[in-house]
C-alpha cells in the first residue's frame, strides 16, 4: 500500500456537487493498493497514520501525532498512485489492484482508523467516483508512505 499523507488545516471531499467528508485541522490521505496487498499491510499503516509525529509541539517541532493533537482524517482512494509512466506519456495502471481486492482493503484501513480515533474523526472518499478533493495544505508537509511488505515477491 502507499499512502500520501498531507497535514491540513482544512479538507473535503465533493461526490457529484455534494460534499461528503469535510474536516477542519488533520490529515488527507490518499491511499493506493497494489495486487500484493494483504491485511497486514492495513494493520502497518493503521498504526503508522494515527501515530505520525507531524503536527507541531509548543516548541514548533514536528513532535504531536493525530492523537495528541486530536485532528481528524479524511482517506481517499487512488489507485492513480501506482501510475507508471517509464514508457510513453500515458500512464499505467498494471500494480494497483482491482476494485474487489483494493475496496475491502481500504474499507479495512478506514475500520481501523475509526477505531483508533473515534468515528467522528475519520471521514472517506467514495471508492470508485468521481471526486473533487479540496484541501489546504498546512506547511506544507507531504510524506509518502509505502508499507514494508508492498515490494514482496
Amino acid at each position: 500500500m502507499k499512502a500520501l499523507v498531507q497535514r491540513v488545516t482544512e479538507a473535503s471531499v465533493t461526490v457529484g456537487g455534494e460534499t461528503i467528508a469535510a474536516i477542519g485541522r488533520g490529515l488527507l490521505v490518499l491511499l493506493g493498493v497494489r495486487h500484493e496487498d494483504t491485511e497486514a499491510d492495513v494493520l502497518w499503516l493503521a498504526g503508522k497514520l494515527p501515530n505520525l509525529r507531524i503536527f507541531e509541539d509548543e516548541a514548533g517541532a514536528m513532535n504531536r501525532s493525530l492523537l495528541d493533537s486530536g485532528g481528524s482524517v479524511i482517506v481517499v482512494s487512488q489507485f492513480t498512485l501506482y501510475a507508471d509512466t517509464r514508457k510513453g506519456n500515458r500512464p499505467g495502471f498494471a500494480a494497483a489492484a482491482r476494485p474487489e481486492l483494493a475496496e475491502p482493503l481500504y474499507e479495512s484501513l478506514v475500520a481501523r482508523l475509526r477505531d483508533a480515533l473515534g468515528p467522528e474523526r475519520v471521514g472517506t472518499g467514495c471508492f470508485g467516483a468521481e471526486m473533487q478533493v479540496r484541501l489546504v495544505n498546512d506547511g506544507p508537509v507531504t510524506i509518502g508512505l509505502e508499507t514494508p511488505l508492498a515490494g514482496r515477491a
